[in-house]
């Protein structure tokens, strides 16, 4: 066994900063609709769901065996400098997307990198190509669809029952389901979306013969990803929170306990199985599931469009970039250097970007201004078409106080 070097160090610092971004990126996956419908304050909401995602990293290591040694193959000469590029590609897709508000996927965004920089750096046999059908893109498909189907189906049995209910008893009821169902989304966040790191710090200590092939991630490997995943849901993605909360269909406590139930559910049985699917493909469809199963509900087909077309081009888009990186980074150590600090120009830009039109937890549940000023009114808020390259909702008609009143009917 050799020891860590520079290189590999400086991998796994990447890795974990891909973590980072993954866990503010994901946040909204478990914490949207818990904080939409205010069953929690928004800081409170981060912050339980970051400590579950830690506890979450300890629960199994099926998902990081399926990428450390499922679908690229550890065995085909990979090297370290190629596994940096390909992380180096998911995070910009990562930054890009956030910007944008858009819950895309960070785990295709990883499968992506990783994928590209292995295809130019040693060709199509260093991936496994049936892995990736069976435990990527086909959960990708199905894991929607099922958690939707589910959601919705659950949203109508709930008010089904409670039809006859007090109106105020039943929301309290539900919120404190919403808690609930929430921590059981991070929980499971943690055991899917912490592995993918735990895989890939794992896969660069094979390919640096530090530990054997085959090898479960080390104790230390899982709690650095953990914990580094645990530090970004606290930061909060918050302009991805208000998409999902906000910006598909307009949650009520019920959809919010019967969203988070269903998804948490695919999530679960999907880590067991060893299937590496994404969070965000899950609970976007059990949101969209939830507006479906209720009567009356306003789902916003455009945005959803617009979120499907980010998860098409999530995975080739994260690819080209990592491929682009790890053509520069196989130049030797000045490549590393040079694809290091485009890498960290990109972070530093976004960041910069979102000061711009800055979205956290005191306006997380804002519905976005026309004009920059006063807020929409409900019928607004039902209408108004949601910008995905600005992550806010774009006002399309004039001002409040030139706009005609505002019926009941028209509100609903």
């Amino acid at each position: 066994m050799e020891h860590l070097t520079l290189l590999i160090g400086v991998v796994i610092v990447t890795a974990l900063a891909f973590d980072f971004t993954n866990g503010f990126h994901d946040t909204a996956n478990a914490m949207a609709t818990t904080i939409s419908t205010g069953a929690m304050s928004p800081r409170l909401a981060v912050a339980m769901s970051a400590v579950l995602n830690l506890a979450g990293a300890f629960l199994s290591v099926q998902v990081a065996k399926t990428i450390s040694g499922g679908i690229i193959d550890e065995k085909s000469g990979i090297r370290p400098e190629v596994i940096f590029a390909g992380l180096v590609g998911a995070i910009v897709w990562n930054l890009v997307t956030w910007l944008a508000g858009l819950p895309s996927s960070s785990s295709h965004a990883l499968f992506g990198g990783l994928i590209g920089a292995t295809l130019v750096a040693v060709g199509a046999h260093g991936v496994h190509g049936e892995a990736v059908v069976m435990k990527v893109l086909i959960p990708a498909v199905a894991s929607p669809l099922v958690a939707g189907a589910a959601a919705a189906l659950a949203t109508r049995l709930t008010y089904r029952i409670g039809r006859n209910a007090d109106p105020e008893s039943t929301r309290k009821g539900y919120r404190a389901g919403q808690i609930a169902s929430a921590g059981l989304v991070s929980l499971a966040h943690g055991t899917n979306d912490a592995q993918k790191t735990m895989g890939v710090i794992t896969l660069a200590l094979i390919t640096g013969g530090i530990i054997a092939p085959g090898s479960n991630p080390p104790v230390w490997v899982i709690l650095s990803a953990g914990t580094a995943m645990a530090l970004g849901t606290y930061i909060g993605g918050w302009r991805i929170i208000r998409t999902l909360g906000k910006g598909l269909t307009d949650v009520q406590p019920q959809q919010g306990f019967a969203a988070q139930s269903g998804a948490a559910t695919v999530i679960l049985a999907s880590s067991h199985l060893g299937f590496a699917l994404s969070t965000t493909h899950v609970v976007s469809g059990a949101v969209l599931g939830s507006g479906v199963g209720r009567k009356g509900a306003v789902v916003r087909w455009g945005t959803a469009g617009r979120m499907g077309l980010s998860w098409l081009i999530t995975l080739p888009a994260a690819g080209l970039v990592a491929a682009g990186a790890t053509a520069v980074a196989d130049q030797g150590t000045w490549g590393v250097g040079v694809v290091g600090v485009l890498g960290l120009l990109v972070c530093a830009g976004a960041y910069v970007l979102a000061q711009r039109n800055r979205v956290d937890h005191t306006n997380v549940n804002d519905v976005a201004p026309v004009g920059g000023s006063a807020p929409l009114t409900p019928a607004v808020a039902g209408a108004g078409a949601f910008d995905a390259f600005g992550g806010e909702l774009a006002a399309t008609i004039p001002a409040p106080a030139q706009a005609a009143p505002v019926t009941r009917k028209a509100a609903l």
